[in-house]
């Protein structure tokens, strides 16, 4: 089986994740929004960790800063946090189903939540509100499809 690298869809993922992100929403949809960089780098830390590591995570954290125009680092410091964990407990995340993986995610998402609220308490910028602890929940409904597009965008078709 021969298999051509493709060395596109890990820049162009991140990108897409970015515009998502910057995606206008209204209002009332505004806390429902999903992680989107943090699932797309999660997805290349378990799968390419050679590629994606500490560094590639905070350099893309600030570029998010920079871009939704926060406090410089927040969004640095909590990618790097889920990184971390990530590639701790890579070798088991790797080998657990899909439903186990979204699982997974859930609970690095809500990590996230709490990071982001200890920032913002630290700093004495007002708590996010509580529908902002809703988008955990439908970033791990979201990481099986995520997953699954982006594995194959990755793999492409096997010969």
């Amino acid at each position: 089986m021969s298999r051509q690298r493709k060395g596109w869809v890990l820049p162009v993922s991140v990108l897409v994740a970015l515009l998502l992100a910057l995606l206008p929403l209204p209002p009332l949809l505004q806390p429902l929004r999903p992680y989107w960089l943090a699932l797309v780098l999660a997805y290349w830390v378990i799968e390419e960790p050679e590629r994606v590591g500490l560094g590639f995570v905070f350099v893309v954290g600030l570029i998010a800063d920079i871009s939704f125009g926060g406090l410089l680092g927040e969004q640095a410091l909590r990618l790097v946090v889920m990184a971390f964990i990530l590639q701790r407990f890579r070798a088991r995340l790797r080998f657990f189903p899909l439903s186990q993986q979204a699982l997974a995610l859930g609970g690095l998402l809500l990590n996230d939540r709490i990071v982001a609220s200890a920032i913002h308490l630290a700093i004495g910028e007002p708590l996010l509100p509580w529908a902002y602890w809703w988008a955990p929940l439908i970033g791990m409904a979201l990481w099986p499809p995520v997953f699954v597009l982006l594995d194959a965008l990755r793999l492409g078709r096997r010969s």
